[in-house]
């Protein structure tokens, strides 16, 4: 059998993205982020609500030290959601399309959401 013809995985390690397409590819990851944290604010926003121990109980939890990781992970999960989803409207209404341009809203949606994350990390930890 000849093996020339059958496809190649390069792996993911392997591809030379633009930087447009790593910020496309983390849009989806930091929207999956967001879907899967859902039932778990949900949760937490119900426990709250039930009583005045489960206010309690949630209150406790949010001062673990790994619960505020996870806020400021979702925080950045939001902010960069937000912005890239900004920049994918943008550039579907054909404004920002060109390669100079789309270079340079990457990089405005990767300082603005790492801004908004440590605006909420040092809101968080003060």
């Amino acid at each position: 059998m000849n093996t020339d013809s059958r496809p190649i995985d390069f792996g993911l390690t392997r591809l030379r993205l633009p930087l447009p397409g790593w910020v496309s590819i983390l849009h989806r990851i930091s929207g999956v982020l967001l879907f899967l944290a859902l039932p778990l604010g949900v949760w937490a926003l119900s426990t709250s609500l039930v009583s005045e121990a489960g206010f309690q109980a949630m209150r406790d939890c949010v001062q673990h030290p790994l619960v505020k990781l996870l806020a400021v992970a979702l925080a950045w999960g939001f902010a960069h959601h937000f912005f890239a989803g900004l920049r994918h409207l943008a550039m579907d209404a054909h404004i920002g399309t060109n390669l100079k341009t789309a270079r340079t809203s990457s990089i405005v949606v990767l300082l603005l959401s790492g801004l908004a994350t440590l605006g909420f990390a040092r809101w968080l930890l003060t």
